[in-house]
C-alpha cells in the first residue's frame, strides 16, 4: 500500500500531536535541545512506522520543509519571543514555505515517493539490509540532521548580546540571496521538466538541452546543482545570524551545517550515477561544471 492523501494528511496529525504533547510535558526550563531531542525521536518512530505499513519511503522527505520550522519556533518561545528568535524563526518559515510549496508541486504530499529510493533499494537488494538503512540513515539521520541545522538557535534563547551588529544584517541579505538563488533554480529545472515532458510549452532556446535530456542553461550554467548551493548558503546564513549574537564567530553548533554539507555531496554523487546512467552527454557537462559552488568564469 502506497502512501495516500489521508494517510499523508493522518501522519501530520500525529506529528503535531507529538509535538503539541512534548511542548507541554516539558516545563519552561527544559533545554530546547531536549525538547528538539524528544520531538524528533517522537518524529523518527512515526515516520519508520509509516514506511513499514505503506511501503512508502518518503515520510522523512515529507518532514524536511516542516519539522525544522516546528523547532525553530519552539526556540523562539523558549527565547520568551526575543527579537533575535522571531527574526530567524520568520526566516526559517519562508524557506519552510517555498520548499513546501516546490514540493507540493512535485506530488510529494499526494503520494508520489522520491524514485531515488526505489533505485537504491534495487541496488541494495536486500530486505534486511534495507530494513536497517531505512531506520538509520532515512528516518534516524536525515531527522537528527534537523536537529543538528537548527541548533544554533539554541544561542537566541540566553544571547550574550541581544543587539543587532553588522553581522546580523549581513547574514540576512546572505539568507536572502541563497533562498533567491535555489528558489530560481528550482522554478528553472521545473519548468524545463516540465516542458520536457510536454506538460508546458516548450521554450526554443532550450532545444539542445531537451535533446540531451538535462538542463545546462540559466543557473545550472554555473553549478550542476545551484539549488544544493543555496540551500547550504540558508543554513550556513542562519548559523552566522546566530553567531552574531555570542562572544564568537565558532560554536560547536556548527557541525550542523558541515553535516547538511555532507549529506548533499552524497546526494549529489548517488544522483548523478543515476543521471549519468540516463544521459550520455552528462559526464561531459561534468567535466566543464562544478557539482555545487557557482562557477564564474
Amino acid at each position: 500500500m502506497k502512501a495516500t492523501k489521508t494517510s499523508i494528511l493522518l501522519f501530520f496529525i500525529i506529528i503535531a500531536a507529538c509535538i503539541a504533547f512534548t511542548l507541554m510535558q516539558a516545563s519552561f526550563d527544559t533545554a530546547p535541545l531536549v525538547k528538539a531531542g524528544v520531538i524528533t525521536a517522537c518524529s523518527i518512530v512515526v515516520t519508520f512506522l509509516f514506511s513499514l505499513i505503506t511501503g512508502d519511503y518518503s515520510w522523512t522527505d515529507r518532514l524536511w520543509s516542516t519539522l525544522p520550522v516546528a523547532l525553530a519556533w519552539m526556540y523562539a518561545f523558549s527565547a520568551g519571543l526575543n527579537a533575535p528568535a522571531v527574526t530567524v524563526s520568520v526566516l526559517i518559515t519562508l524557506w519552510g514555505a517555498r520548499l513546501t510549496f516546490n514540493f507540493a508541486r512535485r506530488g510529494g504530499y499526494s503520494g508520489e515517493e522520491d524514485y531515488r529510493w526505489t533505485i537504491l533499494r534495487e541496488r541494495i537488494n536486500n530486505p534486511v539490509l534495507w530494513l536497517i538503512f531505512n531506520f538509520l540513515f532515512i528516518a534516524c539521520y536525515q531527522q537528527m540532521l534537523f536537529i543538528a541545522f537548527t541548533s544554533p538557535l539554541v544561542l537566541l534563547v540566553e544571547p550574550s548580546n541581544p543587539t543587532f551588529t553588522p553581522l546580523s544584517f549581513a547574514a540576512i541579505l546572505m539568507f536572502a540571496l541563497c533562498l533567491g538563488i535555489e528558489t530560481l533554480a528550482d522554478q528553472q529545472q521545473y519548468t524545463f521538466q516540465q516542458a520536457k515532458y510536454n506538460l508546458l510549452p516548450r521554450v526554443e532556446e532550450h532545444a539542445e538541452d531537451y535533446e540531451r535530456g538535462f538542463r545546462t542553461s540559466g543557473l545550472f550554467r554555473f553549478s550542476r546543482h545551484p539549488n544544493y548551493f543555496g540551500e547550504l548558503g540558508v543554513w550556513f546564513s542562519i548559523y552566522l545570524f546566530c553567531v552574531s549574537f555570542s562572544q564568537s564567530l565558532l560554536h560547536y553548533t556548527l557541525i550542523g551545517p558541515l553535516l547538511l554539507t555532507l549529506l548533499f555531496i552524497g546526494s549529489t554523487i548517488f544522483t548523478e550515477s543515476i543521471t549519468k546512467s540516463k544521459y550520455p552527454a552528462y559526464q561531459a557537462y561534468q567535466q566543464k561544471v562544478p557539482p555545487i559552488l557557482l562557477k564564474f568564469w
